[in-house]
């Protein structure tokens, strides 16, 4: 999830409350219903509260192995919201592991501000040093 501010490009973080979950970018997973697009959708109205948001396309698609040997086939999706805090926090809606918790979502304006948990940052690069068409505007 993207923002421009002061003409900036900025990603939306969150603060895990579980110390070890560390700052993560927004995910989730696909459910048997629905196609990557449609789950992209759901999971950020789920885990961040936001609604005024536009899927901008596909940044990168892998495989890639949990620290437990699970393997996870990975869609990221570059987003951009509207109208967002600058922070705020959410208890996400989406049920399970994540019930009752309450997630910290602020905004970084460069990959160093903030460590991200593992696998987390893997294609922030094509946020912040690719640009396209889109962002000139």
């Amino acid at each position: 999830m993207t923002r421009i501010k002061n003409g900036k490009t900025e990603v939306l973080v969150f603060r895990h409350p579980i110390t070890e979950a560390g700052i993560q970018i927004p995910k989730g997973t696909v459910e048997h219903h629905e196609n990557t697009y449609e789950a992209v959708i759901r999971e950020i109205k789920e885990e961040t509260g936001l609604e005024s948001f536009q899927v901008e396309g596909l940044l990168a698609e892998d495989n890639w192995e949990n620290a437990d040997g699970a393997m996870h086939h990975r869609f990221f999706y570059k987003l951009r919201a509207w109208n967002a805090p600058d922070e705020w926090d959410h208890q996400p809606t989406g049920g399970g592991e994540e019930a009752g918790l309450i997630f910290h979502f602020f905004w970084v304006s460069s990959p160093h501000e903030v460590e991200l948990i593992n696998g987390h940052g893997d294609y922030l690069n094509l946020i912040w040093f690719k640009t396209t068409s889109q962002d000139h505007h």
